[in-house]
């Protein structure tokens, strides 16, 4: 609590920016919906008024917000980020999964490489957390997209960098090959055990970044996203 204390309000902001645009893309919060009050935002996010402002003016500024003086906020559209978003239309084959594997591997092993240099214990303790929450799912028989997700989220937040942020949450769930591909209810056999692999790459991933080890993180996040990426390949020459 001491540390949220001393974060500045500038930084404070930028996280609120994040979960309420967060909100927005993955149409939590719809188009022409009205944003909570101030005082409510104050009360969940744990903010001042000042923070609340300045993240409301930044989301006008990416046009994903309007304010009605007198009125209210208002969700207007996806803004900037509409420039660049992956439809689930655009999510149907392997091929297409394939094809945002290949992104993400540009991506995300850079963004592992830096959040290994700028991780705060913060960003290590949610992404430890990231990781019990999906080793339950599995060993419950759940699948774990939700905390796959999540994962991933986490890293590109530790960077410090909030591009990084944005790109993740434009991508949303779906970027998780499974959660179009595979589908959804009790865990087979098959897919507990690949599941658990995935997890021991996670494991090594956090395990780089919790040590500072750059170069370490790089390489074990290309490993993980490779090997999906294979096995999408595998399945596309099977079919």
């Amino acid at each position: 609590m001491a540390e949220v204390a001393r974060r500045r309000p500038r930084s404070l902001a930028h996280d609120l920016v994040d979960g309420l645009a967060g909100r927005i893309r993955d149409g939590t919060l719809g188009s022409g919906e009205k944003l909570p009050t101030e005082a409510a935002i104050m009360e969940e996010f744990g903010v001042s008024r000042t923070v609340v402002r300045e993240a409301i003016s930044r989301l006008q500024a990416a046009g994903l917000v309007e304010t009605r003086h007198g009125v209210g906020t208002f969700v207007v559209g996806l803004g900037d980020a509409a420039t660049f978003r992956i439809s689930p239309e655009r999510l149907e084959t392997l091929q297409d999964v394939i094809a945002v594997l290949e992104l993400r591997i540009g991506v995300e092993t850079e963004s592992a490489a830096l959040a290994a240099l700028r991780r705060t214990p913060a960003n290590v303790e949610a992404l430890r957390g990231a990781l019990k929450a999906f080793t339950s799912a599995v060993e419950e028989g759940r699948d774990a997209v939700g905390p796959d997700f999540q994962f991933h989220l986490e890293i590109a937040r530790a960077t410090q960098n909030h591009h990084f942020v944005d790109l993740m949450a434009t991508l949303g769930g779906m970027m998780i090959p499974r959660a179009r591909l595979e589908p959804p209810g009790p865990l087979t056999p098959e897919r507990q055990a690949y599941l658990r692999r995935v997890n021991a790459e996670h494991e090594s991933i956090v395990d780089a970044i919790s040590h500072g080890d750059a170069e370490a993180a790089r390489a074990a996040m290309r490993t993980h996203l490779a090997n999906s990426r294979e096995r999408r390949r595998k399945l596309a020459e099977a079919a």
